[in-house]
């Protein structure tokens, strides 16, 4: 946990945006996996993480923003739990770290809220994601499980939103380590590969390191072969010569930080001619797309000019043609980059998704188009302000089913070149991808330099 003032000025800040009413904070359960007590990997809930930094499960939270009251309410541990687990901190120790002085029990959350509606005062909480917290706020809200979602407060979300997005420099200390540890998880990647080896075992290695560095990963681990699936979970492959192999993995720290990097390199020693050329488009448009990383300056712009860098590089290569500008306003590049060149990233690896894409990467004023192919999976568009850490992340994708039918569908045939596009129909996939916070003056890269070039690449692979 960060120091106890931390999360009492967190609480007062956002108490001060939402000033009247009851700020409800649900954190998460454990979930089985088979039985009951199999439990998943615990993840507390982010927003509660945020404003309360304890890491336990079944707890609820309060703030009254009228008197400033804040209450956390959940059970200490009985003494079955301690014959199971051993003699533990406290809640109310952990509650005390945090600054917060009444811990009531469990049940008492309900009786709590009762009264509060009963004078007729707002209950603020944010959207749920997990169907537990779904059931429970029904319950203790008194409202049908299907009207849950929609009843949650916009303001509340708005709120918390501009809060965690700019991030302290104390947040900055957990990103830059969570993105070291993911560099160093890259390098080991790299330099141990070999063709023969299962795509399982480098990402048991992965997964092995962010552990040994206390935390755990920020995400399932994507190490593959087949990179042209954006997110590849398989790992039964067998690395052969002439492979790309794309490894987008991230360490999490102990305090719940994210880091997401992702290199692509050859499965032997070197990059054959083609992909060099390719993996040259994927990194022309990554460093255009850092150059445009300041202040006042859209993130959709800056998706924009690295579709533009890529789709003037599938020209010079006989795989575009035409009036590139035009090609990337009507969507064509996006059958060979069907996703976004980033997203907000920090306590969540996706930062605040959970929250609504609509508030945390767009505005009221600069709407999400959720209607062309490429733009919609584009999470960021917004303004980008000092304090903002995001991934810059291009790539490109030769998917055949979608070659096959936007060939049949002569989409953009004035733009594309499908017979030359066809004979790369078994290249696979190439992303880049590193950490950045926007500064007053433009952007730093997050976490330790990570070998990026081909140069670069090949001199880790010399085995």
């Amino acid at each position: 946990m960060f120091q106890q003032i931390e999360y009492i000025n967190r609480r007062a800040a956002i108490s001060r945006q939402i000033n009247s009413g009851i700020l409800l904070f649900i954190g998460n359960a454990e979930s089985p996996m088979n039985f009951l007590h199999n439990t998943y990997h615990f993840r507390q809930d982010s927003t509660f993480l945020y404003y309360f930094g304890i890491q336990e499960p079944d707890l609820a939270a309060v703030i009254d923003a009228e008197t400033g009251q804040v209450i956390v309410f959940g059970d200490e541990m009985s003494i079955d739990d301690i014959v199971w687990m051993g003699r533990q901190t406290t809640l109310a120790e952990k509650a005390a770290t945090s600054g917060v002085t009444e811990v009531l029990p469990k049940s008492a959350l309900k009786q709590y809220l009762e009264k509060a509606q009963n004078q007729s005062r707002d209950i603020h909480f944010l959207p749920p994601y997990r169907g537990e917290n779904v059931i429970r706020l029904a319950d203790v809200l008194e409202i049908p499980v299907t009207q849950v979602k929609e009843n949650s407060s916009v303001s509340f979300i708005k709120a918390v939103v501009a809060q965690r997005a700019v991030k302290s420099d104390l947040e900055l200390v957990e990103i830059n380590k969570a993105a070291s540890i993911s560099a160093d998880m890259h390098l080991m990647a790299i330099q141990m590969a070999r063709p023969g080896m299962k795509e399982s075992e480098i990402a048991a290695a992965i997964h092995h390191m962010a552990l040994h560095h206390g935390g755990n990963l920020a995400y399932p681990v994507i190490l593959t072969v087949n990179g042209q699936i954006l997110h590849n979970h398989y790992h039964g492959n067998t690395l052969k010569e002439g492979d790309l192999v794309l490894n987008d993995s991230g360490a999490e720290t102990a305090m719940g930080y994210a880091g997401d990097l992702t290199r692509t390199f050859p499965a032997g020693r070197t990059f054959n001619a083609a992909q060099k050329e390719m993996y040259n488009i994927v990194l022309n448009a990554y460093h255009k797309a850092v150059e445009a990383l300041h202040p006042g300056t859209r993130y959709l712009d800056v998706h924009f000019a690295a579709c533009l860098e890529l789709a003037e590089g599938l020209k010079d290569r006989g795989l575009m043609k035409g009036d590139m500008k035009a090609a990337v306003e009507k969507g064509a590049h996006a059958l060979f980059f069907q996703c976004g060149t980033g997203h907000m990233m920090g306590l969540d690896v996706h930062d605040m998704e959970d929250l609504g894409e609509q508030y945390v990467g767009y505005t009221d004023t600069l709407l999400k188009n959720t209607t062309q192919f490429g733009l919609k999976s584009l999470r960021l568009g917004k303004e980008l302000e000092p304090g903002y850490v995001l991934t810059v992340e291009p790539g490109i994708y030769f998917i055949p089913e979608l070659i096959d039918r936007w060939q049949a569908e002569k989409q953009f045939s004035e733009y594309i070149n499908y017979d030359k596009v066809n004979e790369y129909r078994a290249f696979g996939g190439i992303r880049v991808e590193d950490n950045f916070v926007i500064t007053d003056e433009g952007s730093d890269l997050l976490g330790k330099k990570l070998a990026l070039s081909i140069d670069e690449i090949e001199a880790l692979r010399n085995y």
